[in-house]
């Protein structure tokens, strides 16, 4: 395998003669651009040192200065005192990347490949770094790294080699024997662990269930507003989206009509906390979604994003616990309890679904690996989780106050928060006045606060407009910093 020193030896060479010192570096120059745009050079990797390359080439120093300078001034490359010269990345249209792809001639994407393309757009997702106040984070400064730890180094410094052969698919019986033990401790959901599917979030859950279940147009219905992400898998899937209003007793099931031209296959909603209004659905309105279900027969997917928070004091029966008929999708995921990096979830499947889940997991990722699934197996089993659960509740009830009183101060009556009556880990703040929360957000992403658009979670053509902040994340001391942070943001950009 070539160094990059070699690599950029050959290229010299290979642009030819130089007859002074002003054409060398120009040659040099011109190879090591040539080889970042042809990606012989990628992206991130760190040029050898002005002397070393001297060296190698027989150039002198400063020849080599004026090669890398040139490269600098272009954006080829970028400096640091004390780490050297590292090639950056650059746009598609300077590799040559779109004009690739623009003349030559490929196989048309498949109908169901173009749809998730098309919807892209819909979901919720950045790479972005900064924490304050991206909704759906924990506070992520209190999980309890080194037991994790501990708990992993022990797992490796023990592990037979047997082990590391392939794992089964729906995930390792010891802990979906605890997660059912947990279950049925937290939240009366009682079931066999071979209904439990070990997945890497919820939206992996989602898209099995939808991909085992339903034909290009039927029916799922849905509450509206509700996650975008989730309407991005269905929308995905080419279903037939039927929105439902929220009244104050949760989805308005009654709006549903039984008799349809299209077939309902599936009922999606997030009772403990509608997302994200923070309505609790009623025990009776829980009641007659599997009534309505039965009528249909449609399945029910329980979508629980934050059961341990939600439910932590005001026990409300699970629609999977009130199911007679085994009709229930039962969701919930440690992504959003322990961190996201984690990539863990489970579902809870009516056995009629399980073989054909199985049959698509085995066809798709095969397993969440198992040296993850043993350490969290270790972490419930040794009460961490339930330890951590608790200081989560904890914090997010202590946070949420500072945060308030941090928004008040900095907003006074230009954005209001919107109470809810569940707890959650993220709060609505009300745009008023017409104006649109997607250019609050962009605004913000720009000044590296993450909030997201109320109305992308509006499946219908009324949308609301407001910022979803998640809070819990961000320590106490930092709140009103990041709140201040964000109103100066907005201020200058004149949105309040």
């Amino acid at each position: 395998m070539e160094t990059v020193l070699e690599r950029i030896a050959n290229l010299y060479k290979s642009k030819g003669k130089a007859s002074s010192g002003k054409l060398k570096y120009e040659r040099l120059y011109k190879a090591i651009k040539s080889g970042i745009i042809g990606n012989q050079i990628p992206p991130g990797l760190n040029l050898p040192p002005t002397r070393v390359l001297g060296e190698a080439l027989q150039l002198s120093r400063t020849t080599v200065n004026r090669a890398y300078e040139l490269l600098r001034l272009e954006g080829y490359i970028e400096s640091h005192v004390g780490s050297g010269h590292q090639v950056k990345a650059l746009s598609a249209a300077s590799t040559g990347y779109s004009e690739l792809t623009g003349r030559t001639s490929y196989p048309a994407l498949s109908e169901l490949g173009s749809s998730f393309l098309k919807n892209i757009s819909l979901i919720n997702s950045t790479d972005d770094n900064s924490i304050a106040f991206r909704p759906g984070l924990p506070p992520l400064d209190i999980f309890p790294v080194n037991r994790w730890k501990n708990l992993s180094n022990l797992y490796w410094r023990y592990i037979k080699t047997s082990a590391l052969t392939y794992s089964p698919s729906a995930g390792l019986l010891q802990l979906k024997k605890n997660i059912s033990a947990y279950l049925n401790l937290s939240r009366n959901i009682q079931c066999d662990p071979r209904q439990i599917i070990i997945v890497s979030g919820s939206l992996q859950s989602l898209y099995l269930v939808g991909s085992a279940l339903l034909n290009p147009g039927d029916k799922v219905v849905m509450e509206n507003p509700t996650f975008p992400n989730v309407y991005s898998i269905f929308k995905g899937l080419r279903a037939n989206i039927k929105s439902l209003p929220i009244d104050a007793s949760g989805m308005d099931i009654a709006q549903l009509q039984p008799k349809s031209q299209h077939t309902t296959k599936l009922i999606h909603t997030t009772p403990s906390c509608h997302y994200p209004s923070g309505t609790r659905m009623t025990e009776t309105r829980r009641r007659e979604i599997l009534k309505m279900a039965g009528e249909l027969n449609a399945f029910v997917i329980e979508n629980d994003y934050e059961h341990e928070v939600h439910n932590y004091k005001a026990h409300i029966p699970s629609i999977f616990s009130l199911d007679k008929e085994q009709r229930t999708i039962y969701l919930s995921t440690f992504n959003r309890l322990m961190h996201p990096s984690i990539r863990i979830g489970y579902m809870v499947l009516p056995p009629y679904l399980v073989d054909a889940v199985e049959a698509l997991l085995k066809h798709s990722h095969r397993f969440v690996p198992p040296a993850t699934q043993v350490v969290l197996n270790e972490f419930i089993e040794k009460k961490y989780l339930y330890n951590h659960v608790q200081n989560i509740v904890k914090a997010s009830e202590e946070r949420k106050v500072v945060f308030e009183n941090a928004f008040r101060e900095a907003f006074k009556d230009r954005m209001i928060l919107q109470p809810g009556e569940a707890r959650s880990l993220h709060i609505v703040a009300k745009i008023e006045n017409g104006k649109k929360d997607r250019e609050f957000v962009k605004a913000l992403a720009d000044g590296h606060i993450v909030a997201h658009a109320y109305s992308k979670c509006f499946t219908t053509p009324e949308k609301k407009q407001g910022l979803i902040l998640g809070y819990t994340s961000v320590r106490p001391s930092k709140i009103p910093q990041k709140v201040e942070q964000m109103a100066t943001i907005l201020k200058r950009g004149k949105f309040v």
